[in-house]
């Protein structure tokens, strides 16, 4: 009797144990998210969302105030509308602008939101009109090379002409 007893404080013990690894699992993975804050939903329309997630975090000065709530395509426009939750105790003036950015250099990335100016706050449903989409490495590295290479050929075209100058 005494053995089965212990046996079920075991069971129990690793039981929690288990959930508990869960839990931090997901919550790393930042696949779970605890917010019992109340929250506004505004939208933003941005030309290339890069990896952003839903559930990726909105920062304002570090801080985060809101999360990712969905990302869609509008076939209309042909870009990608966001829906961010803000939190209720964070309000932003209207005229404030959401950049897209990378924490660290290939870390995971998310949306920074900078204040503005105007009188007015953001309110539910409201949409971000002044946007900068991300910056995807593979199209910086490629126009640094066409750059390069319309330069080499330049170069090479300028010297050409100045060696028949020469001679």
């Amino acid at each position: 009797m005494q053995r089965s007893k212990n046996d079920v404080w075991v069971g129990l013990f690793v039981l929690i144990g288990a959930v508990a690894i869960l839990f931090l699992a997901l919550q790393s993975a930042n696949l779970l998210s605890l917010n019992f804050q109340k929250t506004y939903p505004v939208k933003a329309k941005f030309d290339n969302v890069g990896g952003v997630k839903p559930k990726a975090a909105v920062r304002s000065a570090g801080v985060v105030v809101g999360r990712v709530e969905s990302i869609s395509f509008d076939d209309k426009s042909f870009q990608a509308v966001v829906t961010l939750a803000l939190e209720s105790r964070y309000v932003f003036p209207k005229d404030s602008s959401l950049k897209i950015l990378t924490s660290g250099l290939l870390g995971e990335q998310y949306l920074g939101i900078e204040a503005g100016a105007d009188d007015k706050n953001l309110a539910a449903g409201d949409t971000i009109s002044s946007t900068q989409s991300a910056v995807v490495l593979e199209n910086l590295i490629s126009q640094f090379l066409f750059s390069k290479a319309a330069d080499g050929s330049n170069v090479d075209a300028s010297s050409l002409n100045e060696t028949k100058k020469v001679e």
